[in-house]
């Protein structure tokens, strides 16, 4: 499996590659790949800094994707800006991240790590800890989500 993370300026952006390049590179990869799933997220969060697209100083990716429960979103936004946000930005090794809304109640959470070991001490140390304060069983119908190793040679 792999995951292919996209950053655009903007929707206009998005639109004139879907309207112009997009069907070239398609019919080039056409029986390269088995299925392929595309979802769109506006950004509403910064986790650490200022987010760049920067790949040259991860090791690892981390990335969730919440289904939340519609009169949960306003406490689920709180809750990523006043618990989650600042426990990952004092982790050892969290270097940024973005919180991006898509459709309806649908909620990404991308975090970029300098190292496995580091994520696992934050994932073992504060997680469990965290979703409880956070209220997290009560917010989400659902999280899912990968560990994602980073390979430089595929990061343009």
């Amino acid at each position: 499996m792999a995951h292919l993370f996209a950053f655009w300026d903007g929707r206009r952006s998005y639109d004139a590659f879907m309207a112009g390049p997009h069907d070239g590179m398609v019919s080039a990869q056409h029986g390269t790949f088995e299925t392929l799933a595309v979802r769109l997220f506006e950004h509403r969060l910064d986790v650490k800094v200022g987010f760049e697209p920067l790949f040259g100083d991860a090791d690892l990716l981390r990335v969730a994707l919440c289904k939340v429960r519609p009169d949960r979103i306003d406490h689920f936004t709180l809750m990523q800006q006043r618990v989650w946000n600042p426990a990952m930005a004092g982790s050892p090794g969290m270097l940024r991240g973005v919180f991006g809304q898509g459709d309806a109640s649908d909620f990404l959470v991308l975090s970029m790590w300098d190292s496995a070991t580091e994520h696992g001490k934050y994932r073992e140390g504060a997680v469990s800890r965290l979703s409880e304060r956070a209220e997290l069983e009560d917010d989400v119908v659902s999280v899912a989500g990968d560990v994602v190793d980073v390979v430089p040679a595929w990061t343009v």
